[in-house]
């Protein structure tokens, strides 16, 4: 496995992280021993992050029964302030109370990493006041050791890391095949010491010849995007070749990010995932992938409110 300095943080990442969406049965039945046996092959293979949060279902409550003897071989990672499809909530009080939650369900004291959820919903400064107020707190009073947030819309990355400390950031979908954006985010995120983290690799399914699992939203992508979508996956049909492995390839190889979120509900994906980190990309493949891409306008969606776009 290969680890890589996360910001200005004291820790060292895998390039590759351990998502926990499978965990919770976002994308369908999970059977409770197949979840625990999935968390002990990932800090097996050497993954040390684990990425999760209350709106992910049962994945803490999962996890709480996964990590006893094992708390010490991993970076812990939750969320607050999306606790459902349509139910946000970023006060102080709901942040504190759903971090003590997230604390106890996953029978631990203490959290390495705790960020905001998919923070573009609502009107950015009750998120900057109060919901940031509260992560600091939490972080003095050792309850986590570093903060962060979580969104899709560039914009509104690049006005959290420059209006408050942050040591992490997560965003989604814009280190990939697809769009590759999140450079844009780089020279900013460097310069606050910001350690960006990666995820969405398949761009939410579409990358997936099977298509986007996830049934509780329609997806966001545009008609063009999709079409794109569907060129490599016709691409990569017609060489043989694996999509989901070039897609996350490209992410953990070429996205810049310290590490790629992949979320796994099979052993098969996770050694697939795990075996992205250092097999060398097919060089004359992905830039027939990457011709495909859409026009540099037509590579992201409108996520959240307008004005955080």
């Amino acid at each position: 496995m290969l680890y890589r300095k996360l910001g200005n943080t004291d820790i060292e990442i895998s390039a590759v992280s351990f998502g926990t969406g499978s965990l919770g049965e976002l994308f369908g039945p999970l059977d409770e021993g197949d979840a625990l046996r999935l968390v002990d092959e990932a800090i097996d293979s050497g993954i040390n992050f684990i990425d999760t949060s209350p709106f992910y279902g049962s994945a803490e409550y999962r996890l709480g029964k996964a990590l006893p003897g094992k708390r010490d071989k991993v970076i812990l990672g939750t969320k607050a302030g999306r606790y459902g499809v349509t139910d946000f909530d970023y006060s102080a009080r709901r942040v504190r109370e759903s971090v003590e939650t997230s604390l106890r369900l996953m029978n631990t004291d203490y959290l390495d990493i705790l960020q905001l959820h998919d923070i573009e919903h609502v009107p950015l400064e009750r998120v900057l006041n109060e919901g940031y107020a509260a992560l600091a707190q939490l972080r003095d009073e050792g309850k986590c050791r570093y903060v962060g947030m979580t969104g899709y819309p560039l914009a509104t990355m690049r006005r959290v890391m420059t209006d408050v400390d942050l040591d992490v950031l997560l965003t989604y979908a814009h280190g990939t095949l697809l769009d590759n954006s999140i450079g844009d985010l780089q020279t900013l995120a460097q310069e606050r010491g910001v350690g960006l983290i990666n995820a969405a690799a398949l761009t939410l399914g579409l990358l997936s010849p099977g298509g986007s699992n996830v049934s509780f939203f329609e997806h966001p992508a545009s008609a063009a995007i999709q079409q794109s979508a569907a060129k490599m996956i016709a691409l990569s049909k017609q060489r043989g070749v694996d999509l989901a492995f070039i897609a996350n390839q490209y992410a953990i190889q070429e996205s810049g990010c310290a590490t790629t979120v992949v979320g796994v509900g099979k052993s098969r994906h996770l050694a697939s995932a795990v075996d992205a980190v250092s097999t060398p990309i097919d060089a004359g493949l992905l830039a027939e992938l990457l011709a495909l891409r859409p026009a540099e306008d037509e590579r992201q969606w409108i996520s959240g409110l307008p004005e955080n776009n």
